[in-house]
């Protein structure tokens, strides 16, 4: 039999996701002697802290509350931010096109509030991370802190500079952008990936894959696809079974590319141009 996770009541420290009986979420972290007020109540935290979640708790005007660890989806929606957020219907399918695995060496521009690193860093990627912003940079970290402990920071090798100027990391195996312009970045990524590494740009406007297409294609990339991430909820409460009004629609395109080796290198390693005598 395999290690089974080890059982875990809550503690102090950590974010609960509060549920009231009409689905609205409230993230807080538990606090010794703290309390949670809403229009409807108090909830002692010591009430909570040392019990399973899953449970159930009301304040002292009866509300009801149903109390859980937080999902990356559920934090990445409620947590501080300045910047928009990339969507959790977006955060998988980036996993999987931009192919992160385990100790994959990863390049990240254009932090925003952390939603991205924090997925990146959930798969097991090592990630060094550029952002202009000094706020921007602050608030990434302090989220990424918060939902995923400070453990996770030794995987987080952030700095405040652009990725517009270059990329000093060199034998990376992904890029990941999150940026206006991305197609200024792909001559630093080719220089800076392995040869087969994969970039991946999220970017809201069809003009801006345009652009970054082109580049790709100008700095030796190949295998180039764009893809869309439309996500529809079903309102299901027998007998009637509908899609809700409210769907979320376009949010950002992921383009997504590998770096191919130049036409004069020979698969054997010997490199040089068809022909040419060595």
């Amino acid at each position: 039999m395999g290690d089974e996770t080890p059982y875990r009541p809550l503690v102090a420290g950590e974010q609960v996701l509060f549920v009231d009986g009409r689905g609205r979420r409230y993230l807080v972290e538990l606090v010794v002697d703290g309390e949670f007020h809403t229009h409807s109540g108090i909830v002692d935290h010591n009430a909570l802290i040392g019990s399973d979640e899953g449970g159930v708790v009301r304040s002292n005007r009866g509300a009801r509350y149903e109390v859980w660890r937080p999902t990356l989806a559920d934090f990445v929606l409620s947590m501080p931010r300045g910047a928009q957020v990339i969507y959790p219907k977006d955060l998988g399918p980036i996993l999987m096109h931009a192919d992160i695995f385990a100790g994959a060496r990863v390049f990240e521009s254009g932090l925003g509030s952390g939603a991205l690193s924090m997925a990146l860093l959930r798969a097991g990627a090592i990630i060094t991370g550029y952002e202009l912003r000094p706020d921007f940079h602050a608030r990434a970290r302090r989220n990424v802190e918060r939902f995923l402990g400070a453990d996770a920071l030794d995987r987080y090798l952030t700095h405040e500079r652009s990725s517009y100027e270059g990329i000093d990391e060199r034998g990376l195996d992904r890029v990941v952008l999150d940026l206006p312009e991305p197609w200024q970045v792909v001559p630093h990524a080719a220089q800076a990936l392995r040869p087969g590494g994969l970039i991946l740009s999220y970017s809201p406007s069809v003009v801006q894959v345009v652009t970054v297409h082109a580049a790709l294609v100008e700095h030796g990339f190949a295998m180039i696809d764009t893809v869309e991430v439309i996500q529809r909820a079903w309102h299901v409460e027998d007998p009637a079974v509908r899609p809700v009004h409210r769907m979320q629609g376009h949010t950002g395109f992921l383009t997504v590319a590998r770096l191919a080796r130049p036409e004069g290198d020979r698969a054997d390693g010997h490199g040089g141009r068809s022909g040419e005598s060595r």
